[in-house]
């Protein structure tokens, strides 16, 4: 009977995965896989997790709602992975009681802004090889970056080459706006589109016309026909 009353009294979720070492700070569950060769985000987390290390590991992307499951969670450390794609919904069921993320020193070069200005937790997005472009601009502008951190973000690549190597920041600050050259070259395209439209219309009503007139001068020139000879009276 107390064998049965201790599996009762275990919650469900709270094993540890098998790579992880599973413990509490100041009375909130800590699940710490640092350094474990993990080339995805374990499946078994427990559902109690608040503080969740997955650092120095090989993880190379986060799915949509990788992280559902676990309602409690506080703070999530992804540093120094190879992390080169992150999913628009992969933080979707956490965003809420996010306090911190950290994606530094990882291979991403662009992001999905949804996956990000959904959040409320304080962002490490450092040392990562960046094209710099209006998206980051807006999670740079929007998202609540870690001040310590942001002069880090580093443009890897660039629309135009002097701003290469540069810290996103400063290009910025130089008054530079990747979102309104991005809406230039829409505004280019939709011009170009109605050109085209125009001038097919045109094209179109020009050779309406001159087939009508061709039509109208070919009836012009059938010789007309003979009256018929009246007939003699006999």
């Amino acid at each position: 009977q107390a064998f049965f009353c201790l599996l009762l009294c275990i919650p469900w979720g709270s094993s540890c995965p098998r790579s992880c070492q599973c413990t509490e700070r100041a009375g909130a569950k800590a699940v710490l896989c640092s350094s474990r060769h993990l080339e995805e985000i374990p499946k078994d987390i427990p559902r109690d997790v608040v503080f969740l290390k997955l650092d120095a590991n090989s993880i190379t992307r986060i799915p949509g709602n990788a992280f559902r499951h676990l309602s409690h969670l506080e703070e999530i450390d992804l540093s120094r992975n190879a992390i080169e794609k992150i999913d628009g919904a992969a933080f979707r069921g956490v965003a809420a009681g996010l306090r911190s993320l950290d994606l530094s020193g990882n291979r991403i070069r662009s992001i999905p802004k949804e996956a990000l200005l959904a959040l409320n937790a304080k962002l490490r997005l450092a040392n990562n090889p960046w094209h710099c472009e209006c998206a980051l601009q807006e999670v740079l502008w929007e998202a609540r970056l870690d001040p310590d951190s942001v002069r880090d973000i580093t443009c890897h690549t660039a629309p135009r080459d002097e701003y290469v190597g540069k810290p996103l920041l400063q290009v910025l600050d130089a008054g530079v706006n990747f979102c309104s050259v991005r809406q230039r070259s829409t505004d280019v395209a939709v011009l170009v589109a109605m050109f085209g439209w125009f001038a097919m219309v045109i094209v179109y009503v020009v050779c309406y016309v001159r087939h009508n007139r061709e039509d109208s001068c070919k009836h012009g020139q059938q010789p007309r026909a003979l009256p018929a000879a009246p007939g003699r009276a006999d």
